[in-house]
């Protein structure tokens, strides 16, 4: 059985190679290794929010042995923002706008699970991006729901979020990417996940809609046969580079294991006593 050292390795490996290239258009750029600067100018390994979140939510789940507590994981988010803890360099430079507006929506007082938006606009990535975690505790899929729910509770942003979890779980066990997407049955707006692999570069948006997002991530891991190609493909989809790069990064280290991650862009990654401490 993978480790979540594994996935969480990759996923913020994933996210510091796509730091330097968000927001730049497909084909402006090619990312063939770690490089600093750029877009935030940070220097190379700094990764972004989509880690930071991850790690506040893997510290709340270690803090309370694998037991969900959205009033522990808002607090920790709020710790985030406010003194940019769970950072690489104590220093928060991103955060969507949806989160920021969950966030505010807490310290007013405002309770866990009705704090996220759930207006269709609403459907950024911001919760897909933190979710990894939950593929390695016992959860049901309602759970999984109200943990998105925390910034993003619109149906799409839910579902999106209960889709990865799930196969985030079966490739932890072993199974293939593309078995787990061609056995089950997708609606709309899913519908395209079971035939990723058949789909060409021209077909994926890179966007930072949550359907568009999971979509580019799961094409990524589709399409490739180690965790390098996969991470790369998914910062030169360009757009939202950290976040793709993650996400798929995310499954990648589950798929091929810690080791396989290239080592020189685990030396050059930040703060990694930060990303061991809160690890369960």
């Amino acid at each position: 059985m993978r480790r979540l050292k594994d996935a969480v390795y990759g996923f913020a490996v994933g996210d510091a190679l796509g730091v330097p290239f968000e927001f730049k258009k497909r084909g402006s750029f090619h990312c063939t290794d770690m490089v600093g600067y750029g877009t935030w100018n940070q220097k190379a390994g700094t990764w972004s929010d989509d880690t930071s979140m991850l790690l506040a939510t893997c510290d709340s789940l270690k803090e309370h042995n694998g037991i969900i507590h959205v009033d522990d994981m808002m607090g920790k988010f709020v710790q985030w923002y406010l003194r940019a803890d769970y950072t690489a360099h104590r220093e928060r430079f991103d955060i969507g706008n949806t989160t920021a507006v969950a966030i505010e929506q807490y310290r007013l007082g405002t309770s866990p699970l009705k704090c996220g938006q759930t207006d269709i606009f609403s459907n950024g990535n911001g919760s897909l991006m933190r979710i990894l975690l939950l593929a390695f505790i016992l959860c049901e899929e309602d759970e999984i729901r109200d943990v998105s729910s925390l910034t993003h509770a619109h149906f799409l942003s839910k579902e999106a979020c209960v889709i990865y979890v799930k196969i985030a779980k079966l490739l932890i066990h072993g199974e293939s990417i593309q078995s787990i997407l061609s056995s089950w049955t997708w609606k709309e707006p899913f519908e395209r996940m079971g035939k990723m692999a058949q789909l060409s570069e021209p077909d994926i948006k890179s966007s930072g809609y949550v359907v568009d997002t999971l979509e580019a991530a799961l094409w990524c891991v589709c399409t490739t046969k180690n965790y390098r190609d996969c991470v790369l493909k998914a910062v030169n989809l360009g757009e939202d580079t950290d976040t793709i790069a993650a996400i798929a990064g995310g499954l990648a280290g589950i798929i091929y294991g810690y080791e396989q991650i290239p080592s020189d862009w685990v030396e050059k990654l930040a703060n990694k006593e930060l990303i061991d401490e809160c690890l369960f």
